[in-house]
């Protein structure tokens, strides 16, 4: 598991690559509005981040006075570094289809399937409960299934079967296509398993 200076590291590389990049072409791929001529407005999930462009100064917009997430930052600055132009695929494909993902499936596995499945297997409804805080849109697969907007131009899917007299409970996750372009296998396995954790805490 990446240690607390692994991500302090990623983030000041993140933002020296980022200053070196043209900010206003970057922000029109991201999909991201800017606030002022300074800041962006950056939602993730249920939390509204300003991105201060200059530095890369994280804030939460609804409580200044609460801490972001070093994790969450990285993964933002990563997606703003990974987008390269504006693209819309709306194919969906696992995670073993990302380039170099066999790598880190396990980890991808222990972060987000196990929990989704430990979570909410016999708990379909407070699954269903808790994609709705986060504004997901309900999908035709699975026994419950819903899509979530994480990044401007990247969805993920998350579905649920429930266990059966013959069946232990599934879940898989799926990232729409343009997630293997921007994302590393290692930030996909992350974004996934924040998703769920996050699931979790609002079905409590």
């Amino acid at each position: 598991m990446a240690r607390i200076d692994d991500y302090k590291n990623a983030h000041r590389l993140a933002i020296q690559a980022l200053a070196k990049r043209d900010w206003a072409q970057t922000i029109k791929w991201s999909g991201y509005k800017r606030v002022d001529e300074n800041r962006l407005d950056v939602p993730f999930l249920n939390r509204r981040y300003q991105v201060e462009i200059a530095d890369g100064a994280f804030v939460d917009a609804d409580d200044p006075i609460a801490e972001v997430p070093i994790q969450e930052q990285v993964l933002i600055l990563h997606y703003l570094l990974g987008i390269t132009a504006i693209a819309h695929d709306r194919r969906y494909i696992a995670y073993r289809e990302i380039p170099g993902a066999s790598f880190y499936f396990s980890a991808f596995v222990k972060r987000a399937i196990n929990p989704m499945k430990q979570c909410f297997g016999s708990r379909p409804q407070a699954f269903a409960h808790a994609a709705e805080k986060l504004n997901a849109r309900p999908v035709e697969e699975g026994d419950v299934g819903y899509e979530f907007q994480v990044f401007p131009n990247i969805t993920v899917q998350i579905l649920l079967w429930e266990a059966d007299d013959e069946f232990d409970c599934e879940a898989n996750i799926l990232f729409n296509a343009l997630a293997a372009d921007v994302l590393s296998p290692e930030d996909a396995a992350w974004l996934a398993g924040m998703v769920v954790y996050r699931l979790i805490q609002l079905s409590k």
